[in-house]
């Protein structure tokens, strides 16, 4: 990819980041934050600056960006004092807040390097991350009932590029990165605005079906995984698109090939077996089981990070349950490229997954308008943490389970099992 067709891809980018993801409105404002917690390269540097481009293109009023440098993290990590971990940048979290609570735009640009704290103890990195939870949590909390419209992309720094493709040089695994982001967020395609439109309404018609269904659970089949899955009364069946609170229909995540609701946190029973690692706080977690009983965790094993994933279960109550389901199909355009991505972005979009902690208020019917009390006695769940971990194959099968027992296949060997 020469650099002319690669300014070019970065243009279309960040037009359907603005346009698709954003959706963003003449006279919004818009803040782009770049991983507050884990820190970005400044080779994001040229897709920032499309996007800026982009958004006053349609009219914005205003645009800024708070940057967070991986390199100095992993720095404080290494050399801070142990007793100053709970310090945290408050101002970054008040600039945020005041541009939310003006109706406008949040866009977050990820693509750290998963390894980040390779070598740091665990203790340092459990206190950093739960002091970024305990702080950020004001601004994840109006996320979670879609305040704004907000967006999550990718951009390819050199480190992630590295470990998504070892065997390359430095520069030549940046470019196949970047090529991987294009085509999994669809910017290769003739029109990517129109391509995204046509996904969009695909997605909206599986998420159509499953509501009408109306299944008090789901099981889950598949080697290593035996799981059943509550779905609680008014739970709703969310895809690409979303309506935010300031009335601007978004596309919260580019790519996104799921169809989500909200699990029933009470009801939650059997074991399930991760089938990618999981990125989460500059550590990877590998080849993990997580037991359920009566929704609870009651148990992790991990053969790398195990202490790592105990941690985020034991980072608060809300984290010892699950907050979202998704079903993506073993077929999916991110699954297909052939390559793990190390980053929960894309691989959630390669495969079925769950989260725990936090669920989405907007998945369930009334759920903004709910106190934590309130959501919590209907099946919903509160908490610092979300965090989605996979566990979708193409040897999954599916059940939808209705009032009366009987169950219907949603997916087979891995694929939908309905057609729409």
């Amino acid at each position: 990819m020469t650099n002319r067709i690669h300014q070019e891809m970065l243009q279309k980018y960040a037009e359907a980041i603005v346009k698709v993801g954003l959706n963003l409105r003449a006279g919004q404002r818009l803040i782009i934050t770049l991983a507050v917690n884990r820190g970005v390269p400044i080779q994001f540097a040229p897709l920032v600056r499309e996007v800026v481009k982009a958004a006053y293109g349609v009219g914005a009023k205003y645009v800024d960006v708070i940057w967070g440098d991986e390199e100095t993290l992993r720095l404080r990590a290494q050399l801070g004092p142990r007793d100053a971990f709970e310090e945290y940048p408050v101002w970054s979290v008040e600039a945020i807040m005041g541009m939310i609570d003006n109706g406008d735009a949040l866009l977050s640009i990820t693509g750290a390097n998963p390894d980040l704290y390779n070598g740091i103890d665990s203790e340092v990195v459990g206190a950093i991350q739960k002091t970024h939870l305990k702080h950020f949590s004001r601004v994840t909390e109006r996320v979670t009932t879609n305040a704004v419209n907000w967006c999550v992309v990718a951009a390819a720094g050199e480190a992630w590029a590295q470990k998504v493709f070892p065997d390359l040089p430095a520069d030549a695994a940046q470019q196949k990165l970047w090529e991987s982001i294009f085509a999994t967020a669809r910017i290769d395609r003739p029109d990517p605005i129109a391509d995204w439109q046509n996904h969009i309404v695909t997605l909206r018609s599986r998420a159509k079906y499953l509501q009408e269904k109306h299944f008090t659970a789901l099981h889950y089949s598949a080697p290593g995984t035996d799981f059943t899955l509550g779905l609680p009364a008014g739970h709703m069946w969310i895809s690409a698109q979303s309506m935010a609170q300031n009335g601007v229909a978004f596309t919260a995540n580019m790519p996104t090939e799921e169809v989500f609701t909200l699990p029933d946190r009470n009801r939650a029973d059997g074991v399930v077996t991760s089938t990618f690692p999981l990125s989460y706080g500059g550590f990877l977690i590998e080849d993990f089981q997580v037991t359920f009983e009566k929704g609870r965790v009651t148990k992790v094993t991990a053969k790398k990070g195990e202490a790592i994933l105990q941690k985020l279960v034991d980072t608060d109550e809300g984290s010892h349950f699950l907050g979202e389901v998704a079903l993506v199909p073993a077929s999916s355009p991110i699954a297909q490229r052939g390559h793990l991505f190390y980053n929960t972005l894309f691989d959630e979009n390669a495969s079925c997954h769950i989260a725990i902690g936090r669920a989405y208020r907007f998945t369930l019917t009334g759920g903004e308008e709910l106190t934590d009390e309130e959501f919590l006695a209907a099946g919903g769940n509160v908490s610092m943490n979300h965090v989605d971990f996979m566990i979708g194959s193409p040897k999954m099968d599916i059940d939808g389970i209705k009032q009366d027992g009987s169950r219907e296949p949603v997916m087979r060997q891995g694929e939908w099992a309905f057609d729409v």
